[in-house]
């Protein structure tokens, strides 16, 4: 095995699958959990997912992949679920983000 593989190659396709429809089905349940919050502390939130899922091969378009990621449409997930970021927010959002180009 090459030093420099990553272990996580090795991980079954079906076991990733699985783990990763169980993170998006935890984030549809905790919708608290906003979407800029995500951002502010991991860099990345439900429509990074859905972009994610488009550049693996999926055959949908942006509002196709963030309805399949956010389990409705995302119009309606954004009326029903999302409040206004704060400026504290946008600015965690962005210092996080910048680290994402360190990658």
């Amino acid at each position: 095995m090459n030093s420099n593989a990553d272990p996580l190659d090795t991980l079954d396709d079906a076991q990733a699958a699985a783990a990763f429809r169980r993170l998006v089905r935890h984030l549809r349940h905790r919708h608290d959990a906003q979407n800029i919050d995500l951002m502010g502390l991991a860099g990345f939130c439900r429509n990074c997912l859905a972009d994610w899922i488009r550049d693996a091969g999926y055959d949908g378009d942006k509002d196709a992949a963030r309805e399949m990621i956010h389990g409705m449409p995302a119009a309606e997930w954004k009326a029903t679920r999302q409040s206004p970021a704060t400026p504290e927010q946008l600015a965690r959002m962005e210092a996080s983000v910048a680290k994402n180009a360190q990658e």
